[in-house]
């Protein structure tokens, strides 16, 4: 990967709606160049999918909190379960005071507390510690 592999990730998480003309000219490459370069990104697995980002909050999603889970067993093996419980943005096995690390979005502590229940309902879990976010400064993916 080279930097101009770098400058069109760059663009495409700013906007993933430009076209492949913008992206060259915005490089120094033509829009086919810069087309094929984007389709070997994704071959490679650079480029994994491409999405947009939403206001949570406007979508009644208001409260973002990241919950620590423990575990009785290895919490790897609960993906499918954690993956079920559609308010669970992220799920991170972790290193440090936890097992999994979970960030979740819900419109209210209570859904947060359904969550929680359900989380408990996930096999090894034997505890959780729940961080409500009170604002958010900025959020980014870095390039």
């Amino acid at each position: 990967m080279d930097d101009i592999d770098r400058m069109l990730i760059g663009l495409l998480q700013e906007d993933a709606t430009r076209s492949y003309a913008v992206l060259g000219k915005a490089v120094g490459l033509s829009s086919g160049a810069a087309h094929e370069r984007v389709r070997k990104l994704r071959e490679r697995g650079v480029i994994r999918r491409t999405t947009i980002e939403v206001d949570q909050a406007v979508l009644g999603r208001a409260v973002t909190a990241y919950v620590l889970v423990d575990g009785s067993t290895w919490m790897g093996d609960s993906a499918d379960r954690l993956a079920a419980i559609q308010e669970i943005e992220e799920a991170h096995v972790i290193a440090g005071p936890a097992s999994v690390l979970l960030k979740v979005r819900t419109a209210g502590t209570v859904e947060l507390q359904d969550v929680l229940r359900r989380v408990f309902g996930v096999d090894g879990v034997t505890g959780t510690q729940t961080i409500v976010v009170l604002e958010t400064l900025f959020e980014r993916t870095l390039k």
